[in-house]
């Protein structure tokens, strides 16, 4: 899309039907596709592939024991919201090698959800970095509960990662779909309340 948000006609309901494009990044196995896939409407469209020994020198597994696979350009999926709103989600790749593709992945975006580890809150500095000096693309955070645990407040959370006042916070689970479609809502809230985005959108 070459705009935040786009209109077309939808001959079934007469109304107008909007789409927007959200990117969601964050750092290496903070549960960027988990949340894609867990609300996408349709099969997500994933670029996973199968770590081998050469990624262990690059990758920190000590908190994802598990993970076999990571993501190497992006993940895609589409969220439709009050039928009136199509939500296209684009996943990045979390780890730096692949920061390349970021440009290309953020752009025409609405805004960007920053998925966080909660056990491993400096893995997303880069992420926050990223998005603090891209103008026109608002962000939230969004602190991923691992194992229903989550070791920080949100106060907390807030100081570490120096995140400004007014940019929301949300604690989620990424694999559960009615917690990470709220965070896309929060999200797509956040970024349309800000000030010059068109009102027919909200």
């Amino acid at each position: 899309m070459d705009s935040n948000v786009s209109s077309s006609s939808s001959s079934a309901t007469g109304r107008s039907l909007v789409s927007a494009k959200v990117v969601v990044a964050g750092g290496f196995g903070a549960g960027k596709t988990t949340l894609v896939g867990s609300v996408s409407e349709i099969p997500p469209v994933s670029t996973e592939a199968v770590m081998t020994e050469a990624s262990e020198k690059h990758d920190d597994l000590s908190s994802t024991p598990e993970k076999v696979t990571t993501t190497v350009a992006m993940d895609f999926g589409r969220l439709t919201l009050e039928q009136e709103l199509i939500m296209y989600m684009f996943g990045t790749p979390g780890q730096a090698r692949f920061w390349f593709m970021w440009n290309d992945i953020v752009r025409g975006a609405i805004g960007a959800v920053i998925v966080v580890d909660s056990r491993r809150l400096a893995d997303c500095f880069d992420a926050i970095d990223y998005f603090e000096t891209t103008q026109g693309v608002p962000y939230i955070v969004a602190v991923n509960r691992f194992d229903d645990d989550l070791p920080y407040t949100v106060d907390q959370i807030r100081e570490a990662l120096e995140i400004a006042p007014h940019v929301p916070i949300v604690d989620f689970d990424a694999r559960d779909r009615n917690s990470a479609g709220n965070v896309l809502k929060i999200l797509l809230r956040y970024a349309l309340e800000r000030p010059g985005q068109p009102d027919a959108a909200a």
